[in-house]
């Protein structure tokens, strides 16, 4: 595919000083870019005419300007949360050969959005717009092991944490500890809490501030989910609510 040089050159500067957090010299610039300092100041003055880029006179510094800001935000007012996440399902569903789970909070509850299937004659399915409870669902504590303290205390509040199966998480204590540990390993396990005889392996998906806004689950029989596969699929399912996170310009776990 053709290139237009002058244009990747302009955006190569532009993705080197959105790395920096108190701007660069265009010393420093021509250096990370690897282009003469003379090349990369004339692109810096045509970027800063059109604000892409501005100039601190004082201390020499080059930082992104307003109008790369405003051309960013434009795509968080139209990304489309279940269409980007579709790819990254598929994938998911191939490499561990279970079904795949998108849900995102409302109400307290968390709503189904849409599955991709495993292809095997024993699997979970949902359909999309079915509501369940947080406490007892992969998806749910995925989601709750992120939100403040706060939120969590208002859910168990507003929905209580009934009893689904002997496994069920149905004190605060022991449903916080499962959420302790889902933010340090990156990813929570549903251990037949819903549904006996169903795992789920689910990780959360963050917006650009770091907030929860969606949780992607793999679930299946527990026969085919074993304990020692367990962490296997946990962080996998890790990596690709990472991929996904960043996909959709947030901030991975």
């Amino acid at each position: 595919m053709q290139q237009v040089q002058s244009l990747v050159r302009a955006l190569g500067i532009l993705n080197t000083l959105a790395d920096s957090d108190d701007g660069m010299t265009l010393t420093e610039i021509s250096q990370r870019v690897k282009l003469p300092p003379s090349t990369v100041h004339r692109l810096l003055t045509t970027m800063q005419h059109e604000r892409y880029v501005t100039f601190d006179g004082e201390r020499t510094l080059w930082s992104i300007g307003v109008q790369a800001f405003s051309v960013g935000n434009a795509f968080t007012k139209n990304r489309n949360l279940s269409q980007i996440a579709r790819p990254y399902m598929r994938a998911l569903m191939e490499e561990s050969g279970e079904t795949v789970n998108l849900a995102v909070a409302d109400g307290g509850e968390v709503i189904f959005l849409s599955q991709v299937e495993c292809r095997k004659m024993m699997r979970a399915l949902v359909t999309p717009g079915r509501r369940a409870l947080m406490h007892c669902s992969g998806v749910g504590k995925a989601l709750l092991a992120f939100l403040p303290a706060k939120d969590v205390d208002v859910v168990i509040a507003q929905h209580g944490l009934p009893q689904m199966t002997e496994r069920t998480r149905i004190t605060a204590d022991s449903l916080k500890n499962d959420l302790a540990i889902a933010r340090k390993q990156g990813w929570v396990l549903d251990d037949e809490e819903h549904a006996v005889g169903l795992r789920c392996v689910a990780g959360v998906v963050r917006d650009e501030t770091g907030d929860p806004i969606a949780a992607l689950s793999l679930s299946g029989p527990a026969a085919r989910i074993p304990e020692e596969r367990i962490a296997v699929f946990g962080n996998l399912i890790r990596r690709v609510c990472g991929d996904l996170s960043r996909e959709y310009g947030g901030i991975p776990v």
